[in-house]
């Protein structure tokens, strides 16, 4: 898939920050495999100038995202993620039921733990990881849910919605082939196995919206995305069904 500078839509930019919408299929840094793939920094700093990355998206992930604009802008963004006083909200598509409204799962997690890249539960030697889960709408096979990482592991929401026996509708990488156990032991409806999740393309996780505390006027400020066309298109079809 490629990559113009037009495909990506500015939310906010002033002389501290540059907030865009990252689409999906666009990595946030530079390919580990493959350097001349396009990535956020490359398409957008011939036009605003030197860019600082203060946090990051899956590459199949689409939403928010925030880019520091000079140094002293960075080290305040950076100081804010560290000390986690940034609210961020996804919401994900999933296949499956579960049978909570809200959870909080609190498993930890060792990110690049197989040869697919994965980030794994690992009580022993995984990193400290939370996230908050509450179900937004229930469509029959499938619920629309919101999640608000504590923390920001690599793969986070998706390794925790796997532990939960739970996968984002378009997530390949994390998809079960076998129904799977709840952390703790508790079973999971058996997902659907229809052909509409292979139909979907790309990964329904977005980057709802990112608070933060501008660097320079010291004010709370939040910038919020809207649902992709697919999203749009694929919950309007659910609910013409259930």
């Amino acid at each position: 898939m490629s990559f113009l500078q037009a495909d990506i839509p500015v939310l906010f930019c002033d002389e501290a920050l540059l907030v865009i919408y990252k689409p999906a299929g666009l990595s946030t840094l530079p390919d580990g495999y493959d350097p001349s793939l396009p990535h956020i920094r490359a398409l957008l700093e011939s036009q605003y100038g030197r860019l600082w990355i203060v946090h990051r998206l899956d590459k199949e992930t689409s939403g928010v995202l925030c880019l520091a604009r000079s140094a002293d802008a960075h080290r305040s963004l950076n100081t804010q993620f560290e000390q986690r006083l940034v609210s961020k909200i996804y919401h994900a598509l999933v296949a499956g039921t579960p049978v909570w409204q809200e959870k909080t799962v609190d498993l930890p997690l060792r990110i690049n733990a197989d040869r697919r890249h994965r980030t794994v539960v690992d009580p022993q030697n995984g990193l400290l990881a939370s996230t908050s889960f509450t179900v937004l709408e229930r469509l029959g096979s499938y619920s629309l849910l919101q999640a608000i990482p504590a923390t920001g592991r690599t793969h986070q929401i998706r390794a925790h919605l796997a532990a939960l026996g739970l996968v984002i509708v378009g997530d390949r990488l994390y998809a079960r082939k076998s129904p799977a156990r709840e952390a703790g032991g508790e079973p999971v409806s058996q997902l659907p196995t229809d052909a509409f999740i292979d139909q979907v393309g790309s990964m329904l996780l977005q980057a709802l919206s990112l608070e933060i505390t501008h660097p320079i006027i010291r004010q709370r400020i939040k910038f919020t995305a809207p649902y992709t066309d697919k999203m749009i298109a694929i919950l309007q079809q659910l609910r013409s069904q259930y």
